[in-house]
């Protein structure tokens, strides 16, 4: 199998569409970025006190954490490190937070404030490290790392009791980020259509 760099948006074919190629690997960060975009518009848009809980755990659970997982672990299969830690951490992050609010509805293993804030801080150091690597990504990808550390220490802070006010404003930078990571998804798959970059992404800051 050839080696996919789907996290720098490359092309597996460049100038040219992969239908016109027959067979061949498809890019699994498609995958990956439209499951973490979405569960992530929805959690904010509770948040926002816009949605209820319910599509949240839904999503949680299968597309945020199951799919994206498995785009991790083909990432994995092409040697994307960057790409199969982040997918499937994220996957994991997404199934552990469904199942963490699953069990606080029926008083398993309960969780505090304190706790869910040390567990979006942990979460929010994760996500630093893998920022740093995004400088030799694009520029796209860098804002969807850059807003989503800064959208789990906000949401962090919270928890630990510094004011509902920084919940609010997470939800609204970590929508931005879903919208980073929805565009690069578009980004791959109309270059792949069209065999050219329709949407730019930005070159690598290093």
């Amino acid at each position: 199998m050839s080696n996919i760099s789907p996290l720098s948006l490359a092309s597996q074919h460049d100038g040219e569409p992969a239908a016109a190629h027959g067979k061949g690997p498809g890019n699994p960060a498609v995958i990956g970025l439209g499951g973490f975009g979405l569960t992530t518009i929805l959690l904010q848009l509770h948040n926002l006190g816009l949605a209820g809980i319910g599509p949240v755990i839904w999503a949680g659970f299968v597309f945020g954490g199951l799919a994206q997982m498995i785009a991790g672990f083909q990432e994995q299969k092409v040697g994307n490190n960057f790409g199969s830690c982040a997918f499937t951490g994220f996957g994991c992050f997404w199934i552990a937070l469904a199942a963490m609010l699953v069990a606080k509805k029926y008083d398993v293993f309960p969780v505090s404030d304190t706790d869910l804030a040390w567990f979006l801080t942990v979460w929010g150091l994760f996500t630093s490290l893998l920022w740093i690597g995004t400088f030799k990504i694009s520029k796209a990808m860098f804002l969807t790392f850059t807003t989503l550390a800064v959208g789990f220490f906000l949401l962090a802070f919270e928890h630990f009791g510094f004011g509902e006010i920084l919940g609010k404003a997470a939800a609204c930078i970590l929508l931005l980020c879903a919208g980073t990571a929805w565009y690069m998804m578009a980004a791959i798959i109309y270059k792949d259509l069209y065999g050219r970059d329709i949407l730019p992404i930005g070159k690598p800051i290093l």
